[in-house]
């Protein structure tokens, strides 16, 4: 079965409506759900016939019942678009009734015409058109083509034309409803609607999925994650869930810091996303689901976007993006920031969309940036983090490389490449493969040795470590032992050569969701598909062999718990604990319970839909549109609407 929406009766005893059932044999017409077809039925409910294969919108039948007028759907466009003259624009139509129809174009103005409605006497027609600007109400004779504005309105359209057998009009202009005579003056009608209070201001609502996003705790025992834009955190074991923000905007890009007592996120407060931190109130307490109490604060405090942020692995800094597309470094002890990559290396076309990754220690970055490829084939980036605006291209492959991330203790990455297989050139999509590429000759020659090569050289690894244990100072505290195990040594980078110590991961390319490399080295685990669901496989890299590990797994992102023998699988908006030898999959259960706040919630989306145009159009005077004066014209509605479907339509007039 498919919908139905009737438009109009034909007469007394059949309506016409629209519904997407079997267009005509000889219609040309794309067959798609977004040109439906016009069928008549009898009140009585007898068998639906076809009327017309052409998509007629707000038909309108003349007294004798011999012509109607529609307008037409040339395609799909937003029908609250505003002022856009195109050849999708609609356009009012005659039809002539009979045995074969017959079909006239009445209007010719190449933007909007629509809404046509019949005169009294069936000689002429009133209608709807944007020919002076902004929607008016107009009206033309059938035999000519002059037309007379009767409506002068600006700013905002007519809306929902009516006309009544005595000939008065009636139409909605910024959220009242008028009438008018056609020589008269529009009169506002007054309306007051009595009503009880409609909608709770708070409901409780229990998630147990609609996971977007996570991060696993340094000791693998939490999850942070979001859910409708609120910050959470999970026991791996338990289930046992705890609530950190609670607001009706959105928080979202969350992480963990190093020592797990703290998470970082963006939130959007105020109209501007900035970076903020919530850490364990006491010292003694160590687990954020158990904590008495944390407190929040706000770490930037500047007049653009920053979200996206990131710990370095020595807990000392936060990566984030500033104003989208520039890499900026906040400094957490002396609050000072500095730029790592610039801007203009980088294009944002959608929150989200760019990625980087520290090194092991805290002193580089690798990063997604625009070089030779152009915006839509991206390269990888070494960039160091000490804003002295050192960079290096590490792929430079004209194609699309992203999200790398050090492997090997920082002596090697892996990203994601569509240079092989199925390729972008007709910008159709592409297949993925996952490579590595060494930063240190030695570290590619044990990666790519035998089994055998392997075990022998662990052997001899594992006898001069004894040996050498022999030699240490056996007064040396176990404290210094530990301390000394701390310490991360600077990254040194052989870069020259980089190309020929690049290894093909993947044994095919497919549609690759994402990869990781187990503790070892030695495995592969990525999500991918070559039917209808992503699978998660597993590649043995010595053995160069590979197997499906969990069936029916969906697409999403990999992390691993503390001591790597666990996958930790964010899919389908939940979590799942994928034992990494046997395969054998656990949920993670949660119960998030949300405070649903519907009024303060639209309020947010409103305006945070209003700052997407006013940030991100692509040119910043949106064509000489006042667009706070819109602000304030749809934002008065906010308070008297109390439900979704409403909202939305307010929202799309508003962007339209």
């Amino acid at each position: 079965s498919t919908n139905a929406y009737p438009i109009v009766f034909r007469n007394k005893e059949n309506i016409l409506f629209t519904s997407n059932i079997t267009p005509d044999a000889l219609d040309g017409e794309f067959p798609s759900g977004q040109f439906p077809q016009v069928y008549e039925v009898n009140t009585t409910g007898n068998r639906p016939t076809l009327f017309s294969s052409l998509t007629m919108e707000d038909i309108s039948i003349d007294p004798t019942g011999t012509k109607m007028l529609y307008h037409d759907k040339k395609g799909y466009e937003d029908p609250w678009r505003k002022r856009h003259q195109s050849s999708i624009t609609r356009d009012v139509w005659l039809c002539e009734l009979g045995e074969t129809k017959t079909y006239k174009k009445l209007t010719t103005f190449k933007g909007e015409n629509r809404t046509p409605r019949w005169t009294a006497d069936g000689k002429a027609f009133y209608y709807l058109s944007e020919q002076d600007g902004s929607f008016n109400v107009y009206k033309r004779g059938l035999d000519d083509t002059k037309t007379t504005k009767l409506t002068n309105f600006k700013d905002n359209p007519v809306r929902f034309l009516s006309v009544s057998n005595d000939e008065t009009l009636s139409f909605a202009y910024n959220g009242e409803i008028y009438t008018m005579k056609e020589q008269g003056e529009p009169k506002k009608v007054p309306i007051q609607i009595v009503t009880d209070r409609q909608e709770n201001e708070l409901k409780y609502i229990n998630f147990t999925t609609g996971i977007n996003e996570m991060d696993v705790s340094p000791n693998g025992k939490e999850i942070a994650f979001i859910v409708r834009g609120d910050v959470f955190v999970t026991s791996v074991e338990y289930g046992s869930t705890r609530r950190i923000t609670n607001t009706p905007e959105q928080e979202r890009d969350v992480s963990f810091s190093p020592d797990g007592r703290s998470v970082v996120y963006a939130a959007e407060r105020g109209g501007l996303w900035n970076v903020y931190q919530t850490s364990l109130d006491k010292k003694e307490e160590d687990s954020f689901l158990y904590a008495s109490s944390f407190k929040e604060e706000q770490l930037t405090t500047s007049d653009s976007t920053s979200f996206q942020p990131l710990y370095s692995p020595d807990g000392k800094e936060i990566a984030f993006l500033h104003n989208r597309t520039e890499i900026r470094v906040l400094n957490l002890k002396d609050r000072k920031i500095r730029t790592v990559l610039d801007g203009k290396f980088n294009y944002s076309y959608s929150d989200g969309d760019q990625w980087y990754r520290w090194s092991p220690d805290s002193k580089w970055i690798l990063a997604k940036y625009i070089s030779i490829g152009g915006w839509n084939n991206t390269d990888v980036a070494l960039v160091k983090a000490d804003g002295s605006g050192e960079l290096t291209n590490l792929t430079e492959s004209g194609y699309t490389d992203d999200g790398p991330r050090f492997v090997q203790d920082g002596k090697a990455m892996i990203w994601f490449s569509d240079r092989a297989g199925y390729r972008s050139h007709g910008s159709w999509g592409a297949h993925r493969d996952a490579y590595i590429m060494f930063f240190d000759s030695e570290a590619y020659d044990k990666f790519r040795m035998s089994k055998e090569e392997l075990a022998l050289l662990k052997e001899k690894e594992k006898k001069e470590k004894a040996d050498e244990e022999k030699k240490k100072d056996s007064k040396k505290s176990k404290k210094d032992k530990e301390a000394k195990k701390k310490d991360v040594e600077p990254l040194k980078f052989d870069l020259e050569n980089r190309r020929d110590r690049i290894i093909r991961l993947t044994p095919n390319s497919s549609a690759v969701a994402d990869a990781m490399l187990n503790k070892e080295g030695d495995k592969l685990y990525y999500l991918t598909r070559f039917e209808k669901d992503y699978d998660l496989w597993v590649y043995d890299l010595q053995e160069k062999s590979s197997k499906i590990l969990a069936k029916a797994t969906g697409a999403g992102t990999l992390h691993t718990d503390s001591v790597g023998k666990n996958i930790l699988l964010l899919a389908g908006g939940q979590l799942k604990k994928i034992d990494m030898e046997k395969g054998s999959t656990t949920p993670i259960k949660m119960q998030a319970q949300f405070e649903y706040k519907p009024k303060e919630e639209r309020a947010y989306i409103f305006n945070h839909a209003w700052q997407q145009v006013k940030d991100k159009f692509y040119v910043t005077d949106l064509h000489g549109i006042d667009w706070d004066g819109y602000k304030e014209t749809y934002e008065r509605y906010l308070p008297h609407i109390n439900n979704n479907f409403d909202f939305a339509e307010m929202l799309s007039e508003m962007l339209g």
